[in-house]
C-alpha cells in the first residue's frame, strides 16, 4: 500500500510538472510570436509634429531663439542618428485664434523607443552653450512667449492600399 501511495504521489507530481512545462512553453511560444510583429513595428521611424503657438507679435522672437538654442541640440541628435529628419513650417495665412499655430516642427525619430527614452542632453548642452546662464535665460524666454505647445505623433495613411 505504501508503494501505491508513493507511485501515485510520483505520478501526480509528474503530471503537475508536465502541466507546468507545457503551460510555460505555450506562454513563451505565444510571447515570442506576439512580439515578432511588434519588433518590426518598433524598428520603424517614428514621426512627431511639434506645434508652437506664440503670443501675438512674438513669433519671430520665438523662432530666432528656437534656431539659436534648440535646433543645434536636435542637429546633434541627427549626428548620432537618433533623429533622421527635422523640418519646420509656418502657415502662410492666419487662422482663427483657437486653431492658430505659428510653427510646426516635424521630427522623424529613428524609432519610437528613441523618441521617448531618457537620453541625457546635458553634456551636449554644456558643450554647445558654455554660458549656461544665457542659455537658460533665453530658453526661459522662449517658453514665456508661448501660449500653447503640443506634440502630435502621426501615422502615415497608405491611400493606395485597400
Amino acid at each position: 500500500m505504501n508503494l501505491q501511495v508513493t507511485l501515485a504521489t510520483r505520478t501526480f507530481r509528474f503530471g503537475v510538472m508536465l502541466f507546468l512545462a507545457l503551460t510555460l512553453y505555450q506562454g513563451v511560444h505565444s510571447v515570442v510570436h506576439a512580439q515578432a510583429p511588434q519588433a518590426k513595428e518598433q524598428d520603424k521611424p517614428f514621426v512627431v509634429e511639434y506645434y508652437y503657438k506664440t503670443r501675438w507679435g512674438y513669433a519671430d522672437e520665438f523662432i530666432r531663439l528656437f534656431k539659436k538654442n534648440h535646433y543645434p541640440l536636435l542637429k546633434k541628435q541627427m549626428e548620432i542618428e537618433r533623429i533622421l529628419q527635422i523640418t519646420a513650417v509656418g502657415p502662410r495665412y492666419h487662422n482663427t485664434e483657437e486653431g492658430r499655430w505659428d510653427y510646426r516642427v516635424t521630427i522623424v525619430w529613428k524609432n519610437v523607443q528613441v523618441a521617448f527614452d531618457d537620453y541625457d542632453l546635458q553634456p551636449v548642452t554644456k558643450q554647445l552653450y558654455p554660458d549656461q546662464e544665457t542659455f537658460k535665460r533665453e530658453e526661459q524666454r522662449r517658453f514665456e512667449i508661448l501660449l500653447a505647445h503640443w506634440d502630435l505623433p502621426i501615422n502615415t495613411v497608405k491611400l493606395e492600399e485597400k
